[in-house]
């Protein structure tokens, strides 16, 4: 039998660190170490007791929670999960962990019995996940778009899928793209309240366009779309006069918006598609991305070595979809070859 997961709770609210205390005290696969109410006493406590996970508020005297992560994840990396009341209504506190480092971020648990228990459940697997993910050291972003795109396919529509770790990834990503890339149609897993400011952050740091995916908006060159999380499936429909079709069926492999779903879609393009499939936990979009490869399509999968989690991309290598395995930093230009006539 494994050891359990060894968690540190920083949060300044007593009441919140005997709460989550409670929540992953029942899950025998985590033990709670420590509570510290601010940064400066969580920095001596990690020092002394090294443990495996950190939970971490984002609003706290003295330092808050960003700031904290900033250091932890420059100086120590080490895997985080922030939990705040900020994460309901705070997308781009969210978005900001999420780029520094942050494994994931979830909201602290309120609401009735079965929201309370919903939360409790989301709290303890995110944990879990967080312990068997790989961190590193946080260096300034490598964000330097292509210059010629003279020889890249007009016709090529490209189509990404991501999960825990993705939203660092698809920063160097998306922007590595030209302005004039052909158009990118992305899954990444996330909250509803989320998407919309993650496709705006990443509109005003990259030279390409990004939005949100509405329904029927056509699919041009230069733009990338973002799938919005929570309710809807996005879909891409017609062959000449290309557009966004989102659609509220159920979720697939536990997911919607599901990457299977959008890749299933633009398999039907054959040679004239590009498939990534980057870091995230479980097998959402392995299946999407074998059907794309066996239509022509080019796929490739970001290596283990640089995945946060080398789940998705491994269920896709393991059943012959992906094409190549590539590092994150050798993603984009991967792509845009991929792209090129």
């Amino acid at each position: 039998m494994s050891a359990p997961i060894r968690v540190l709770i920083v949060d300044d609210s007593p009441s919140m660190r005997a709460a989550l205390d409670r929540i992953m005290s029942r899950d025998p696969d985590i033990e709670v170490i420590g509570h510290a109410p601010e940064p400066h006493a969580a920095r001596q406590m990690i020092k002394d007791l090294n443990p495996d996970v950190i939970t971490l508020d984002i609003e706290m005297p003295g330092m808050d929670g960003l700031s904290f992560l900033e250091k932890i994840m420059r100086l120590r990396p080490m895997p985080v999960v922030m939990c705040s009341t900020l994460t309901a209504r705070g997308a781009e506190a969210t978005i900001e962990a999420l780029r520094l480092g942050a494994v994931d971020c979830i909201q602290k648990p309120s609401g009735n019995a079965q929201e309370m228990a919903q939360n409790a459940a989301l709290l303890c697997a995110t944990v879990k996940t967080a312990a068997g993910s790989t961190v590193r050291r946080v260096e300034a972003p490598t964000i330097k778009a292509a210059a010629s795109t003279a020889a890249l396919n007009r016709d090529v529509v490209i189509a990404v899928g991501s999960s825990t770790g993705g939203v660092e990834a698809l920063f160097q990503v998306i922007g590595s793209m030209p302005v004039d890339a052909p158009p990118m149609l992305v899954v990444q897993h996330m909250p509803a309240a989320f998407t919309g400011g993650f496709a705006a952050r990443l509109n005003r740091e990259c030279q390409i366009n990004v939005v949100e995916a509405r329904h029927g908006m056509p699919v041009e060159r230069g733009t990338v779309y973002i799938a919005p999380g929570g309710e809807s499936h996005m879909e891409l429909v017609g062959i000449g006069d290309r557009r966004i079709r989102l659609t509220r069926a159920d979720p697939v492999t536990g997911h919607r918006p599901s990457v299977d779903v959008l890749f299933h879609s633009v398999a039907k393009l054959g040679h004239a598609a590009v498939g990534a499939i980057l870091t995230g936990m479980g097998s959402d979009g392995a299946a999407g991305l074998l059907a794309m490869r066996q239509a022509g399509a080019r796929t490739l999968g970001q290596n283990a070595a640089t995945c946060v989690v080398y789940g998705m991309p491994r269920a896709a290598f393991e059943r012959g979809a992906v094409e190549r395995e590539v590092s994150l930093s050798a993603m984009p230009e991967a792509i845009l070859a991929a792209c090129r006539k």
